[in-house]
């Protein structure tokens, strides 16, 4: 099964932390079309009430993290240009089952989403992002809970991103208890020599999922000021 890069979650994560030349970009995505992987997490604070319903793009970008929530030593990542490689994973059925870009590890076809990314003093290994979906509790809990659950079935599997191939070893890992529902996964990829860590937590709080990604520490560091940001109304 063949496809495009620009709406793998996995691979987005591949891009942006192991094969940055195969990156779709990195800052702030309001546009239905653009990249973004999943996670939302929640925390129950009086005034913060879970949204009515789906929210948009726009109030979805609204609520991602920024510098000043950071704090110092974190710069946003430039947008990188468009690349359309074609994508083949191999060695996990599971991952060969899922229809599309799903396949790939976990893109999710909700058309409201935003995506942040940034780096921590100025490391590459040391990069964070975050992207958020909006959609109905069932579709994100169903959409979310498929790719999480086909990405750790398999211990380890093979990516080919064009002319590269990419070995990635998955492990599920506790998330904490922020939300409704949560995931978590340890993803190690590793490419010409080169192995990289990367974390992911997704919480659904209501009508939001939240993806967190990036170097284990940063997340663990980010993941609930992240959770708690997406959820307020305003």
């Amino acid at each position: 099964m063949r496809f495009p890069t620009t709406t793998a979650l996995c691979l987005g994560t591949v891009s942006v932390l192991v094969l940055t030349a195969c990156s779709n970009g990195s800052t702030r995505a309001t546009d239905p079309t653009s990249s973004a992987s999943a996670s939302v997490s929640g925390r129950q604070e009086g005034r913060n009430a879970p949204a009515a319903g789906p929210l948009s793009s726009a109030a979805l970008a609204k609520r991602l993290l920024d510098e000043g929530d950071l704090g110092e030593g974190y710069a946003r990542k430039a947008e990188l240009p468009g690349r359309h490689d074609d994508v083949t994973v191999t060695g996990c059925p599971a991952l060969a089952e899922l229809d599309g870009d799903a396949a790939a590890g976990g893109s999710l076809d909700f058309p409201r989403r935003a995506k942040v990314s940034f780096t921590y003093a100025s490391s590459t290994s040391s990069d964070i992002s975050e992207e958020l979906y909006s959609g109905t509790a069932a579709e994100l809990s169903s959409g979310v809970g498929r790719i999480f659950e086909a990405m750790t079935s398999c211990s380890s599997y093979r990516v080919l991103v064009g002319s590269m191939t990419v070995t990635v070893t998955a492990l599920e890992v506790p998330a904490p208890r922020l939300g409704e529902e949560q995931w978590g996964q340890l993803l190690t990829f590793t490419a010409g020599g080169r192995s990289q860590v990367v974390k992911q937590t997704a919480v659904r709080v209501g009508m939001v999922v939240a993806v967190v990604s990036g170097s284990p520490a940063l997340v663990d560091a980010h993941v609930e000021e992240a959770v708690a940001k997406a959820r307020v109304t305003t």
